[in-house]
This record gives C-alpha cells, structure tokens and sequence, in this order.
C-alpha cells in the first residue's frame, strides 16, 4: 500500500509537471486551465474568445469562483474551490451575436456580480445574484434601462463608475456614477460630461475614496473627485506622449504610486507615475515585460504589480522601489502565435484577478480560457525564509491526495508549532515540534482533509514564522 501511495504521489506531480512544461515561467505553477472549446469559436477578426474575468468568495461557507466572459457570448460563472479541479457551475447568455462578443468586464458588490460589454449589436447590464452558488445564478436585471453598453466598470464604495457609458435610448456619457443604495438597482448620479464635456472618453478608471484616476484613451490620464454634491472636480492630469492611448491604471496601497498603461501602439512601456501630489503626477519610470509585448491590465497587491498582457501572458514586478521595478515572476500564458486574423496582437492575457482568500491568481487568455495559477509567496507578505534566523521550509509532493513531507532547514533549533490553516485562517490541526539544526522531514497525512489550499504555518518561541501553501486533492 505504502509503495502504491509512493507510486501515484509521484504520477500526479509528473502529471501535473508536463501539464506545465508548454508555458514558460518563472516563480508562477499551473494548477488549471478550463476552457469550453466546444461552445466557444473563435471571434472571425482578432481570434478573441474569451474576455475579462473576475473573482467572488462565498463568504458563509468560503467557497471560490471565477466569472470570464465569452465571444459565445456570455458570461461563465466556474469554482475554483478546488484550484486543480475547476467546475463550470453556470453560464449566463449575453444578447450579443454568436461568436462576435469582444468585451466583457466584471466587478462584484457584496453577492452581486455586474456584467457589462461593449460590443455594438444587441447589449444590456446584467447583474446576477451569485448567493444561490454552487446550485445557479439568478439574473436580477438584463436590460439597457440603465444603460445599454459600457466599456469598462470600478466599484469603489457603494458607488459603480462605468468608462464611455451609452443608454439608455441615444444617451452617452465618457464617465457615469452610479449609486449602489440599492445594488440591484443601481441609480445614475451624475455623467462626467456633465462638468467636463472636453472629455471624450473614460476607457477605464480606477477609483478610491471618490478619487478617480481616469484612463482618457488618446487625451491622456485625468484625475478628478468626485464630491458629495455629485458633481466632479478636476485635480490634475497627466498628457500622453503623441499618439498613444491611454488604457487602464492601479494605485497601490498607500496611494502614492500609479501604475500606468497604453493599449495603443502595440509595446510601450508601463509607467509608474508618482501621485504623491496629485495635482501634479509624474513619472518615476518605465518598464516593460519583453519588447513588443503590450500592456493590458494593471493590478497591485503588497507592492507587487501583476499585469496581464497582450503576447506576455502576466508578469509580477516588485515596485516597492518605484524607481527601480524589478520583474520577480511571469506565467506566459499563450507562448503560441496564431496567424491568419487581421490584428494578431490580441492574443495572450486580458486581464486578471489576484484578491481571493486562497491567494490563487486567476487569468483570462483571449484564446485559451480561463488560467488557475499558484504565485506562491510572490504576493504575499509572509515568506517561506525567514532570513533573520536562516530557517528555510518547502513541502513536497504538492499537490497531494495523502501524505505531505514538511522539509525545515534550520541554522538553530528551536521549539515549533506546526499548524495548518485553511483559506479562511481557521486552523484544521496543529501540533508540537522539536526542530533540530540542520535538516528536518516530517510527514503529515492530509487524506482526510477536503480539496482545496491550505497552509503549513511553523512558529517557534524566538518569533521564527514561515508559512507555505499546498493543495489537497
């Protein structure tokens, strides 16, 4: 039995070792790919199939799930509870035309998913009730009397800004705010045009505490309050370099730097845009992934930027120094070049969402559906070294359906706590260890645990902590 256990441990890591191998990376392990390849084709002028995606945590019993749209088109709603296993539990039609849709974006509010596209024939906003997961998802509206197209959405608050807003009927506006009071029933507030009508266009926005930074496509990047009278005021801005568009942009945590992208031409650099003082932004600097490659969607979780893009799949720069950004990570999630379309260059990440609990990273290829990736500890604060007192820890086979081996290398020995927690932080078990200079092995059998991330969390007396992720199958 024991040789058996040895035996499959060792067919599921080879397995899931070649599933990895056709995607080059760095620091970034493939846990999963899903992909309806039966249902959707590919849109006739880029190739696009898929589109944005986002993440939603049952927060009553911690169950994950991915939204990504579809050039079917539509919306599938897939768990991901289980990072090696994603399950479709349902898929939401959209009113666009078969295999045509080129743009979906999602953000979420509590138990509400919000659906938007751009796509020019037959469109409306969509919201769905996610609380009735894993069972379905129930539409609550999906019509244009809000709106009828939108390129992209922020949620900041209980307020939705929608970017280059149409509807209803002929209405169009470069910017809309709109209340979440009542979040199946979102209330318009206020267009930007209505203060700022030289504004052409928000193709995308990031906004926090009414603060937004506003992706302007060609006219460049703006930043404006919104008040509490409704109304918006201009704080400062930021031109573009001739000809370039202006795409999206993310602030990090203690809002002093903003990372920057243009769609348009094909491979410019990402800027990092200081906004200490933001009526007057500037760059620090700029960087890119691979020449050529282009920047689609920013993201930055404890100073770590994850970018999705174009060619180059996602890449993650520390810019904790933002003067001096250095790449730590990449998962190239469609090294592949597909000829025969008008705009080849829309291949590879559109977008990507990087807050669930399990700390999973999921990506959305244009081609090739929907990505569940492990970052490790790359986005993480805590570390599998403490440096300090020279303690290394690492977990192998992983992922595993019985036994996991703990491997410490400690400088010194101490007294441990071995604990393992769930995605939620509770902890599933625990206990005590001696843990000697040197090398240590300790097994831990987790065949009773069900399928999903945990972490293997050691803490020692003198404030020794390391943690590590594994996945239980």
């Amino acid at each position: 039995m024991k040789k058996y256990i040895l035996i499959l441990a060792a067919a599921l890591t080879a397995l899931f070792e070649s599933a990895t191998a056709q995607f080059p990376a760095q620091n970034i392990s493939l846990l999963s790919i899903w992909d309806d390849s039966a249902n959707v084709m590919p849109e006739p002028v880029y190739g696009i199939r898929y589109q944005g995606c986002t993440g939603w945590v049952d927060t009553s019993n911690g169950r994950e799930y991915a939204a990504i749209g579809s050039s079917r088109p539509g919306t599938y709603i897939i768990e991901v509870t289980n990072p090696t296993a994603p399950v479709l539990r349902q898929y939401i039609p959209g009113l666009g035309n078969a295999n045509k849709s080129i743009w979906h974006e999602y953000q979420t509010y509590g138990k509400y998913l919000y659906i938007v596209s751009d796509d020019g024939g037959p469109n409306s906003f969509q919201i769905a009730d996610m609380s009735y997961l894993p069972d379905s998802v129930h539409l609550v509206l999906n019509d244009s009397s809000i709106f009828k197209r939108s390129h992209t959405i922020f949620i900041d608050g209980d307020k939705l800004y929608g970017g280059s807003v149409s509807g209803p009927a002929s209405q169009y506006a470069s910017m809309a705010v709109f209340s979440l009071a009542n979040p199946s029933s979102p209330q318009r507030l206020r267009n930007l045009n209505d203060d700022y009508p030289a504004i052409s266009t928000v193709h995308d926005m990031f906004v926090r505490h009414d603060t937004v930074y506003a992706s302007c496509g060609t006219q460049g990047l703006y930043i404006y309050k919104f008040n509490s009278n409704n109304t918006f005021t201009q704080l400062g801005n930021l031109p573009n370099p001739s000809g370039n568009y202006n795409h999206s942009s993310f602030l990090n945590d203690d809002g002093t730097v903003l990372i920057n992208c243009d769609e348009v031409p094909a491979g410019i650099p990402v800027r990092l845009v200081d906004v200490t003082d933001v009526t007057n932004p500037g760059t620090y600097t700029t960087f890119v992934s691979n020449v050529g490659a282009t920047p689609h969607n920013p993201y930055i979780k404890n100073g770590k930027a994850v970018i999705a893009y174009y060619q180059d799949g996602v890449q993650i720069f520390n810019i904790d120094n933002p003067l001096s950004p250095a790449r730590i990570g990449y998962f190239d999630t469609h090294p592949q070049n597909i000829s025969g379309y008008q705009n080849p260059a829309y291949q590879g990440a559109w977008g990507a969402y990087v807050n669930l609990p399990s700390g999973v990273l999921l990506v959305s290829d244009m081609q090739l559906g929907l990505f569940v990736l492990d970052t490790d500890t790359l986005l993480t604060s805590s570390s599998s070294t403490n440096e300090k007192d020279k303690v290394t820890l690492s977990l192998y086979p992983n992922p595993s359906a019985k036994n996991i081996f703990i491997h410490c290398e400690s400088a010194q020995e101490f007294s441990a706590v071995v604990s393992v927690v769930d995605v939620q932080g509770r902890k599933v078990a625990g206990f005590n260890e001696n843990i000697k200079r040197g090398s240590n092995q300790l097994k831990m059998d987790v065949s009773s645990y069900p399928p999903g991330i945990y972490a293997v969390v050691i803490s020692g007396s003198q404030r020794i902590i390391l943690s590590r992720k594994f996945i239980k199958n």
